[in-house]
């Protein structure tokens, strides 16, 4: 199953353009994450309400990975050092997890390809075809449109149906 849509459809008439492009499947997400010891949050912020906080938060607290948080305008975010860019880093991050809107993911796939970190997962709601196809010439794995936090949750148990913790990570029912 993939993502892309048909010309004709609704939804891809609001989006005003047809994506051709397709990430890493499900079973691919779940080994980039499995694998992962350390992520940077790019345009991480320090306004709790943002979801670069939420998912910064979740990190910190649901995962062993290693949370880097990268702002050139914030000293600290969520109770750590946060770094203006890729390049001041303790170290080359697993994953470079993004927070910025559309155009600026060109810039920010040639910083990570700049560091040699391998993953750039470009969070929900962002897309950006021809820097995905950039990254993933260059060998860089490219995650596009999707939350690390949900994912993360969803390959580990974590999301909830009524408060239940289903440990379901498809949409198929057991036994079928």
């Amino acid at each position: 199953m993939t993502c892309e849509l048909p010309s004709s459809s609704p939804l891809a008439k609001l989006l005003k353009s047809q994506r051709t492009w397709v990430g890493p499947s499900a079973r691919e997400r779940q080994a980039i994450l499995r694998s992962a010891k350390s992520v940077a949050v790019v345009g991480a912020s320090p306004n709790p309400s943002r979801s670069s906080s939420f998912v910064g938060t979740y990190l910190q607290q649901s995962t062993d990975l290693r949370v880097y948080f990268v702002n050139p305008r914030a000293d600290t975010i969520l109770g750590q050092k946060a770094y203006p860019d890729l390049a001041s880093l303790p170290e080359v991050p697993d994953i470079v997890d993004v927070f910025r809107k559309a155009a600026d993911i060109p810039s920010v796939v040639d910083e990570v390809l700049a560091i040699g970190a391998k993953t750039i997962w470009v969070q929900l709601g962002i897309y950006h075809e021809e820097a995905a196809r950039h990254g993933e010439e260059q060998g860089l794995t490219v995650v596009m449109d999707r939350c690390m936090k949900v994912e993360h949750a969803r390959f580990n148990g974590g999301l909830n149906l009524m408060g239940f913790d289903t440990g379901v990570i498809t949409a198929k029912k057991a036994g079928r």
